[in-house]
């Protein structure tokens, strides 16, 4: 027998034991366990150099902070890796967070980078559970950037900062070479204190609970994408953009909420495989009960998206006690900003580590996280 049959008998032996020992499973539990033991494996870039797949928000962006950052400064209050940093200071807790951004264009309908980059980062603050209150904000210019487009945005976020009930209190500001930067780039650190005794998180969530999104989904990354001007595409849409810690803190008022995640890069679908791989459960959701306007869905058929993986700026997607969902809905749409808020799916006990979406015409099938970046510098 040659060396090459001998390996492969030894290959078919092992396979046959390992059947033996599993006993019978249908090819759909083999499936699972297969995606299991790959989700499970130590996080580890196969890429020698950075690609925008990595600032996407979804699979390879997982593995980047995983296998870099994480490794680096791994800590306990890093660990969670929420939208946030809850921290313990002795006479209080209180949660930091941080955030950089670089959308293009800079102005858009409904918004620009400045009050993005507020809302964004007071909604950070708000799906930690915790109280907006200041606010940091650090520019890098490139040489020849107008002054006028430059206060706009500092008027955008003046503005939305009055509107959240913060203050810009800090700041920096660097200019590079022109060539060397694309116009502005701005980033907000914020500040928040917990008023309430809760802990939110995925460790909190159990089989049995609803899963809540707070609006129609899809609205901010499209916006951005036609504003381009890469798309023959005209459509009377604006980005989801605003702050929605009012709302957020409404919802904690109201019902026993295990946690909340803002769907910003990766969209709803990465937040749900957030939650089913960190609780260890099912996450099943009915697709026709997901809030899409008509002219999203349209357009992420025609650019060939699924709106599930497209970014949002003021929506988020919660997780509450099943028997309390309605009250939960009913406490969100008394904001305008929720107005459009619908339980769309479950937890389960498992498969663990699975998001499933019932599809519209009967089937399911598997949510995994956004692979690659179909659209690039939307926030």
């Amino acid at each position: 027998m040659s060396d090459g049959a001998a390996r492969t008998a030894e290959w078919a032996e092992r396979a046959l034991a390992e059947a033996a020992h599993h006993g019978p499973a249908s090819r759909e539990e083999q499936v699972l366990e297969r995606i299991e033991r790959a989700r499970n494996r130590r996080p580890k870039i196969t890429d020698e150099r950075v690609t925008l797949a990595h600032g996407a928000g979804g699979k390879a962006s997982r593995t980047l902070i995983e296998a870099v950052f994480v490794d680096a400064f791994g800590n306990p209050a890093l660990a969670p890796l929420d939208d946030g940093a809850t921290l313990d200071l002795g006479t209080g807790r209180v949660v930091f967070t941080t955030d950089a951004y670089v959308v293009s264009p800079l102005f858009f309908p409904g918004g620009d980078i400045g009050d993005l980059a507020v809302n964004g980062t007071v909604n950070d603050l708000a799906v930690c559970g915790a109280r907006p209150v200041a606010l940091s904000a650090a520019f890098v210019l490139e040489e020849g950037f107008p002054i006028a487009d430059l206060r706009r945005i500092a008027a955008s976020m003046a503005a939305a900062a009055e509107r959240a009930g913060v203050r810009v209190v800090t700041g920096d500001t660097k200019v590079v070479q022109r060539g060397k930067a694309d116009g502005c780039y701005v980033t907000t650190a914020g500040v928040g204190v917990l008023d309430r005794p809760v802990t939110l998180g995925e460790s909190q969530v159990r089989p049995g609970d609803a899963v809540i999104v707070s609006g129609p989904i899809g609205e901010h990354g499209i916006t951005v994408m036609i504003a381009r001007g890469d798309l023959d595409i005209e459509a009377d849409l604006t980005s989801d953009t605003a702050p929605v810690h009012e709302a957020v803190a409404a919802l904690l008022d109201a019902v026993p909420v295990r946690m909340v995640r803002d769907a910003t890069r990766g969209g709803g679908a990465t937040v749900l495989n957030e939650v089913a791989r960190g609780a260890g459960v099912a996450v099943t959701v009915d697709e026709r009960a997901v809030p899409v306007r008509p002219i999203v869905s349209g357009a992420c058929e025609l650019l060939g998206l699924d709106p599930l993986y497209v970014a949002c700026e003021g929506r988020f997607v919660a997780v509450v006690d099943g028997e309390h969902a309605e009250a939960a809905v009913a406490a969100l749409r008394a904001h305008p900003v929720c107005a459009g808020a619908a339980v769309v799916g479950s937890i389960e006990p498992g498969p663990a580590g699975m998001v499933l979406l019932n599809t519209a015409f009967g089937g399911t099938r598997i949510v995994d996280m956004l692979v690659g970046d179909p659209l690039p510098r939307i926030c």
